[in-house]
């Protein structure tokens, strides 16, 4: 296998369902599809690790596919995180930049990030990204780039978005075991809406409720900025148990029943509809049966992202309203809930297609790894950036010495 690295892009998504990586490289400053492994989960309970050698063992099995299929050795990769163990803060702080107005400068900005982040949280908490959502430049708000400004006071409203240390370790360890070294983490609900939010929905104030297996992660964009992010613990795997316990059915039958048939809002369901099931007789069984036990658990759910918006004071900020991502948004009728729960319009959002990506990664299940794909990209072409512009100021400092 080839082990040229320099341009190759990995990022493994460890669910409650499913354990997922994803390769691409990047050829003339875009990323192409490279391969994929998918392998069901094991040792995940309830978004989290349960057992570190189970679920090492998923992640190699499907890194080992995505190695094949890349024909390439697989060393690092960047790791998704999300579960109900997710927090969002909104903090603000600022500096003063002396008696004497003057241009700001990056480090400048650094300054003030690290003052608005020295807010006390508990010990086992674990930043995973610090989200400017404005700077303020002597009273003046609303700034999204304040290098190269001149003033006096620079402050910044900051979203600081946090999740679990021991399930941030957990992940880790998982990834070191199946032979990945983690090059950084991911909030999953910013991966998803990385790969499916448009800049006016980010504008406008949009909601981004990725709907996993066992739990649920949202993320609210305002005026371009991250505004709220947090978990709820209600996921695809709630339905699917509801099923069996209210059907009296194995785990597996029900989610068969609810992939093929179901239906998250009753009404629309014909009165008269019939399926014939083997449980483990033959029986016959009402459609609106199916839907009467899904549509309080969508109701549930949606009800919970409310209040989750509720106290993150953006329910009101949801100009373009709700976006789902994550195999749960495929429910028939979903939508309809949201709409009708939130009083805003809700649409599925399909992460954008990669140059060569295979049709079956068009879909809302695979919007966490595409966006993380897309995030690693902008994360290292940035740092390149900021590396030439340093090396450019070098350069300068030294030229001016001679």
């Amino acid at each position: 296998m080839s082990q040229n690295q320099d341009n190759l892009i990995v990022v493994l998504d460890m669910g409650s369902a499913w354990t997922r990586v994803l390769a691409a490289d990047l050829n003339e400053g875009a990323l192409h599809y490279r391969g994929h492994g998918i392998i069901e989960s094991a040792g995940m309970r309830k978004g989290l690790v349960s057992d570190l050698n189970a679920a090492a063992r998923a992640v190699k099995s499907a890194n080992e596919m995505a190695e094949r299929m890349a024909i390439i050795n697989i060393a690092e990769c960047a790791v998704g995180v999300g579960g109900p163990h997710i927090r969002g803060i909104n903090t603000n702080g600022g500096i003063e930049l002396g008696s004497r107005m003057r241009e700001i400068t990056r480090d400048d900005v650094r300054s003030a990030v690290e003052r608005a982040r020295a807010v006390e949280r508990p010990p086992d908490r674990e930043i995973l990204h610090l989200l400017p959502r404005q700077f303020i430049l002597d009273g003046q708000p609303g700034i999204f780039d304040p290098v190269g400004m001149v003033g006096a006071r620079l402050e910044v409203d900051l979203h600081i978005a946090t999740c679990s240390g021991s399930a941030l370790q957990s992940t880790i360890t998982c990834a070191n075991r199946a032979g990945l070294e983690v090059s950084e983490a991911v909030l999953e609900s910013i991966a998803a809406a990385e790969a499916t939010l448009s800049a006016d929905e980010r504008e406008l104030g949009v909601c981004l409720l990725d709907i996993g297996a066992h739990s649920s992660d949202l993320a609210v964009f305002f005026e371009g900025a991250v505004a709220h992010t947090a978990s709820v613990p209600i996921g695809g795997a709630h339905f699917t148990n509801d099923l069996a316990v209210g059907l009296n059915m194995p785990i597996y039958q029900a989610e068969e029943l609810k992939c093929q048939y179901g239906h998250a809002v009753v009404t629309a369901v014909p009165q008269l509809a019939e399926i014939e099931i083997d449980n483990p007789e033959p029986q016959s069984l009402r459609l609106r049966a199916v839907a009467e036990i899904l549509e309080p658990r969508a109701r549930e759910l949606i009800y919970f992202v409310k209040e989750s918006l509720r106290q993150g004071a953006v329910v009101e900020a949801l100009g373009a309203g709700c976006v789902l991502t994550g195999g749960g948004a495929m429910l028939p009728g979903m939508l309809d809930v949201t709409e009708s729960q939130l009083r805003v319009p809700a649409r599925t959002g399909m992460p954008v297609r990669l140059s060569q990506m295979p049709g079956e990664l068009a879909h809302p299940a695979f919007a966490t790894a595409i966006g993380m794909l897309l995030y690693a990209h902008r994360t290292r072409v940035t740092r390149a950036s900021e590396n030439n512009s340093l090396r450019a100021k070098l350069r300068a400092i030294f030229a001016a010495s001679f």
